[in-house]
């Protein structure tokens, strides 16, 4: 069908943006699915309708969820790329998210409670962090939990979020919310906290697992009522396959009472991944009542409130008031298929230990007999099983848990860019000029090629399909084809040439990293300025670098922020880190070599944060990204200690950073590492 016969009211640009089609509209708003030819790529552009332009209630609204959304940096909530008004219509620009949204995977069926947990281990800390900014959601349901390519989620719409320290309603007398996930209290017109979002994420795990909702109804209202009136529905009617802790889970995300709930998202996270990992140590305090509503009866007043509310609620149903989802409805690419997830991330066991301030009661956790029992073999987190690592200048391998520590060398000999080959049993990395292997199931260590006449070998990065690598030498960055049997002859810098890709050497570049797509690369480059060298990152498309020359996209710290350590004195990155996509990881150089401040920085954003996991501000080094983006490991030294700060090694799911956390290191044989300035600089096995 013709797309201005079937939607004659789109733009075709708003603002600078160019607009291909309409995404979803709502109740206060419309997003459409734009292009940004600044940085080639599909952006959600988010436009309040002109109809509404009279009342400034939304207006307000509107012009608040850009600045609610702006301030919460966090990973797994949608980011706002840009704000403004285009022909007297306000509109903002969100990350346009490929993976479509939970209602569209739901559309396809139930989930498996592992993955049920999944998400939720990796959104809650996203809530958590709303909360402790006094944002409360008051929206949450299927179609604002929205995925990327990755089948990563992130929380989106805070469109009628209430800050609850504000002064001022905005949304008037109305309840806002959705009938199928909204709270009693919210429903009643009550004031809400935090608590009021944990009952609705406990209803979006009910229609997770069932594929039902917690109630039905004929009307919204007769929805509403049920969530004020209805007893907690028992899960186990819906699916009896379940555990049956699940059911006690239930009955205490939904209690009538916020004090008888979670009383955080994390904690709901982290007792539902003990349920998923059929953790029988752990147990879920109950609440006192199941067969009836922890209501009490309300002043004569308070309950003409409640009943004025779900009139004005029927007004707005009335209207088509209730919002629907405002970012991806459909999608043009299918979503990562969840069961095939669910395989290589959700049987996994929590390796740094995420420890909750919350006191477990002794109510145990039980299974059903039709439990899905979990498979043999190492454990498996972040889309990774094995993790190498470079210690005493040797190259070792252990479980992601730590455990099974294996030796695969014994020279001795001063090595770097360590990575595992596309087999997923092969480890190459640098050893002087040479490049080397090591089998790790034949025990056998060769040498692939010497660059013997080169004065620097800095570089050596496999693309993450396995297609291209990354050489630098001299500092002169060449992209060639993968083929090591070519590399066996390949000595200098013609042979490099000869292999055909790219050539680049517009600047000195010290490191490499990839992007997921193999589209766009990375690189630390030497800036001179005077006679100082200084360390920068840009990042560069290199689509087209056999034809034209790489167009750069982003170039930091120095033009987008500062860092503790990284200064005209030493104005050194030792290492850095790429997701592939948005968050680059980094440290600066402070003590030993190359252990410093921790830092996060966002291409999207234009925004840094540091990072201190070991509740430590220094000093870490060599962080490194899970395959699946959602983990990462890292060194740490704490400087407190000085000379006889030992090198720890953690393990973390990058969500709960700036939660309250606490992680415990890997479990390594005491004084492990004999230097102190040891580079780890960790490669983790991709599950085959």
């Amino acid at each position: 069908m013709d797309e201005t016969l079937s939607n004659p009211q789109k733009p075709k640009k708003i603002g600078h943006y160019e607009i291909k089609s309409e995404l979803g509209r709502g109740g206060m708003a419309t997003v459409y699915l734009g292009y940004d030819d600044r940085f080639d790529r599909d952006v959600a552009v988010k436009v309040l309708p002109a109809e509404f332009l009279h009342d400034p209630q939304f207006s307000v609204r509107f012009h608040r969820e850009a600045r609610v959304i702006a301030a919460l940096e966090h990973p797994a909530i949608v980011p706002v790329y840009d704000v403004g008004e285009a022909d007297g219509l306000p509109y903002f620009v969100m990350r346009y998210m490929h993976g479509g949204s939970l209602a569209d995977l739901l559309a396809k069926g139930d989930l498996s409670l592992k993955e049920a947990a999944r998400i939720f281990s990796i959104i809650a800390p996203a809530l958590d962090d709303a909360h402790a900014k006094g944002i409360i959601h008051r929206d949450l349901k299927p179609a604002n939990i929205l995925f990327d390519h990755r089948n990563q989620p992130y929380l989106s719409d805070f469109g009628i979020a209430k800050i609850s320290d504000s002064q001022i309603d905005v949304t008037g007398s109305a309840i806002i919310g959705t009938p199928a996930y909204i709270s009693p209290e919210q429903a009643q017109g009550k004031e809400i906290d935090g608590r009021s979002d944990i009952y609705a994420l406990g209803a979006i795990l009910y229609r997770m697992l069932t594929g039902v909702r917690p109630y039905e109804g004929d009307t919204p209202m007769s929805m509403v009522v049920k969530h004020i009136t209805d007893p907690v529905p028992d899960i186990l009617k819906d699916r009896p396959n379940l555990p049956s802790g699940v059911g006690t889970f239930i009955y205490r995300a939904m209690a009538k009472d916020p004090d008888d709930r979670f009383q955080s998202a994390a904690e709901f996270a982290d007792y539902l991944g003990a349920l998923a990992r059929g953790d029988k140590t752990v147990s879920i305090p109950t609440v006192v009542s199941r067969t009836k509503p922890s209501l009490k009866p309300p002043p004569p007043k308070r309950k003409r409130g409640w009943i004025f509310a779900l009139i004005a609620l029927v007004g707005l149903a009335g209207i088509g008031f209730f919002l629907k989802s405002v970012l991806p409805l459909s999608t043009p690419e299918p979503s990562p298929t969840p069961t095939a997830l669910v395989a290589s991330r959700s049987t996994a066991i929590p390796i740094a230990t995420a420890t909750s301030s919350t006191s477990v009661l002794p109510i145990a956790v039980t299974e059903t007999p039709t439990a899905t029992p979990v498979p043999e073999g190492p454990p498996v987190l972040g889309g990774a099983d094995k993790i190498a690592f470079l210690g005493n200048n040797n190259v070792w391998m252990m479980n992601i848990d730590g455990t099974d520590l294996l030796q695969l060398t014994t020279d001795g000999s001063t090595k770097s860019k360590l990575q595992w080959l596309p087999d997923g049993k092969t480890l190459i990395f640098v050893v002087g000029k040479c490049v080397q292997t090591v089998d790790t199931e034949a025990d056998r260590v060769d040498v692939v090629t010497c660059f013997e006449d080169a004065e620097y070998l800095e570089a050596f990065q496999i693309s993450p399909r396995g297609k291209q690598i990354a050489v630098s030498l001299n500092r002169e960055l060449f992209i060639v084809p993968l083929d090591l049997e070519k590399f066996t002859s390949t000595r200098n810098r013609n042979h490099l040439l000869e292999m055909g890709g790219c050539f680049y050497n517009e600047a000195p570049v010290r490191d490499v990293r990839w992007s997921s797509d193999e589209t766009k690369l990375s690189v630390i480059f030497v800036d001179v300025a005077g006679n100082r060298h200084i360390d920068t990152i840009r990042v560069m498309d290199i689509s087209r670098c056999a034809s034209a020359e790489p167009v750069r996209l982003d170039e930091f710290p120095a033009q987008r922020f500062t860092m503790s350590g990284y200064n005209s004195s030493s104005p050194i990155i030792p290492d850095i880190d790429w997701d592939g996509e948005d968050l680059f990881l980094m440290n600066t150089a402070k003590r030993n070599e190359g252990f410093g401040y921790f830092y996060t920085y966002n291409t999207n954003s234009h925004k840094a944060l540091q990072l201190n996991p070991a509740a430590s501000t220094c000093c870490y080094r060599d962080a490194r990204w899970s395959p699946d983006g959602s983990y990462f490991i890292v060194a740490f030294q704490d400087i407190a200690l000085g000379e006889e700060a030992e090198i720890e090694l953690y393990y973390l799911l990058f969500g709960t950073l700036g939660t309250g956390t606490t992680y415990t290191p890997l479990d390594l044989p005491e004084a492990f590492f004999t230097n102190r300035k040891e580079s780890p600089q960790f490669a983790l096995r991709p599950v085959q």
